[in-house]
């Protein structure tokens, strides 16, 4: 009897799933809007230079005389004329920077960190410096907390982020100067990074084998959601210490009643608790109206079952084993791969949505739209065709759409636009897939580290991207070839990945050895029962 069967024996989806995943699945509605929070929290409205205070002229001709014009006739952000010009003059009068500050139009947002700390002009790569900070957090998040997870339980793991994104994201609403700022985001972004890691995990962990997919799809299909919310919660409070407030309290909810769930208890196994895994699974059964079959469980019942995990699995993996061992090293450079190519297109798409030339809330709408229908199209390939042609197939048509979109003029807006928001859409889509990929392929002792790993490298990938729109200067396409190229390239790493569709989770990396080891033999089999036919035709051809 496999793990998978004691989970049948205790329930499979009952009661106990139902509320658990639901309680976990939960806080992802608000990680999307902390992930993209700062197309709203740090907005640049429309500005122009401060007039010297000592002018005594209405607003019109001071603007006029004082403000040069840009190409679309509206006053330059970051310049100002040195001393009055007069209309009618054709010479062009000397400027210099905003020394007195700048002057906001708040018809569309009243506040945000852009104003406050006045981030334009010269010091508007400080905008782009806060997000950054926060992948910075977010990889290193991954990387920690991913390592903690494997050696401490998942439970554990994601009560302490819970507590940290809702202090950190408070403080980050109350932050003094820009300093502070950033310091509390990056904190919200390595909790965060561990709260979608380890959600993934938990729940996977208590699900039959048939159900695993449907898991993944639906935490996909939670953060799309959260795209929508915050579209709603941006436009219903404007104000960014107000906005990220909002977006932050309610972890201290998901805080309190996260000491209420159950621990994995197929991490217990794969450590060698065989008491708490009982006292788990007897629990689980109690919650799903099983009591008389979790009675029926032992410590030597679970030994007996469970032998090949506790004899192949008495030590937690470490993460060095993704390099030294040579079947992890392969999942591992695959993966990473994915990861990367994923995340570093996906930012590449959707880093600055005032640049869409449309309404903010309108596209970030559109662009949680589009998630619904690519997330259900890659839950129907998941479960029909398996996770690998899914996986390839949305990275290859990303890929796709965004090379073509580098070839259409600039004029067509509206089929650019569709084309990004097609791409958007499968990259989500590969979001979904990769996840829940990562963590069938991964063993029980390294899973959690394995996905922190992933996850480091996507976003690894969400911080070079921006650096990639740098190319702009030699040519307009450059970035968009990038952007495609990488994600075409990244689908070959697919066809070096196993399959996972209906195969139990693997506990420990000597059962993904003799897997493979029996995949090999079972193709060996199957190329020598096809040449079998053909020396029979070969030698009745002879005979003849």
């Amino acid at each position: 009897m496999a793990f998978n069967d004691l989970l049948k024996q205790v329930g499979g989806v009952g009661r106990f799933q139902k509320i658990q995943v639901t309680l976990v699945v939960l806080p992802i509605l608000l990680m999307a809007s902390h992930n993209t929070l700062q197309n709203f929290t740090a907005a640049i409205p429309p500005h122009h230079c401060l007039l010297p205070a000592h002018l005594n002229l209405s607003q019109g001709e001071g603007l006029q005389a004082w403000l040069p014009q840009d190409v679309r006739g509206q006053p330059e952000s970051c310049l100002r004329f040195t001393s009055p010009w007069v209309p009618g003059d054709n010479t062009t009068g000397d400027t210099e920077p905003c020394t007195d500050g700048w002057v906001y139009d708040n018809s569309t947002f009243p506040s945000t960190i852009v104003t406050e700390w006045d981030l334009v002009c010269s010091r508007r790569a400080l905008r782009h410096l806060a997000q950054s900070l926060y992948m910075v957090g977010v990889l290193l998040g991954a990387m920690a907390f991913g390592y903690l997870a494997d050696r401490l339980g998942r439970r554990r793991v994601l009560i302490l982020n819970y507590l940290q994104t809702a202090l950190s994201g408070t403080c980050a609403a109350y932050a003094p100067n820009f300093p502070i700022y950033c310091a509390f985001r990056l904190l919200s972004g390595m909790a965060l990074a561990s709260i979608a890691i380890n959600s993934m995990t938990l729940n996977v962990e208590w699900m039959p084998i048939h159900t695993r997919a449907c898991v993944g799809t639906l935490m996909g299909y939670v953060y799309s959601v959260g795209q929508f919310l915050l579209a709603g919660l941006a436009y219903a409070v404007p104000h960014w210490r107000h906005l990220q407030l909002t977006v932050s309290l309610p972890f201290f909810g998901a805080f309190i009643y996260a000491w209420f769930f159950t621990e994995s208890a197929r991490w217990y196994s794969s450590s060698g608790r065989l008491e708490l895994t009982l006292k788990a699974l007897q629990r689980v059964a109690r919650i799903n109206g099983k009591r008389e079959e979790g009675a029926k469980l032992s410590i030597e019942v679970l030994r007996t079952n469970l032998q090949k995990e506790l004899t192949l699995g008495k030590g937690q993996a470490s993460a060095s084993e993704l390099l030294r061992d040579r079947t992890l090293r392969r999942l591992f450079f695959c993966l990473s791969t994915l990861w990367f190519a994923t995340s570093f297109a996906y930012y590449g798409l959707v880093m600055d949505l005032q640049g869409f030339g449309v309404s903010i809330y309108l596209i970030q709408v559109i662009f949680g739209a589009v998630d619904l229908p690519a997330k259900l199209v890659c839950f129907l390939v998941i479960n029909s065709v398996g996770r690998r042609p899914a996986q390839m197939a949305s990275l290859l048509l990303a890929g796709i759409c965004i090379l073509v979109n580098g070839v259409i003029p600039q004029e067509q807006t509206v089929v650019r636009t569709s084309l990004a928001v097609l791409g958007k859409g499968c990259l989500a889509a590969s979001f979904n897939c990769i996840f829940l990929y990562t963590g069938e392929l991964y063993p029980t002792t390294i899973r959690q580290t394995g996905l922190g790993m992933g996850s480091t490298m996507a976003r690894v990938g969400s911080i070079v991207s921006p650096l990639v729109s740098l190319t702009a200067e030699l040519h307009p396409a450059v970035p968009l070839f990038i952007y495609g190229a990488v994600p075409v390239a990244a689908s070959a790493a697919t066809t070096l990945l196993p399959e996972t569709l209906g195969e139990p989770l693997p506990d420990t990396v000597q059962e993904l050895e003799s897997r493979r080891r029996g995949k090999a033999r079972r193709d060996q089999q199957e190329q020598q029962r096809q040449m079998v036919p053909l020396q029979s035709a070969t030698c009745e051809k002879s005979g003849l």
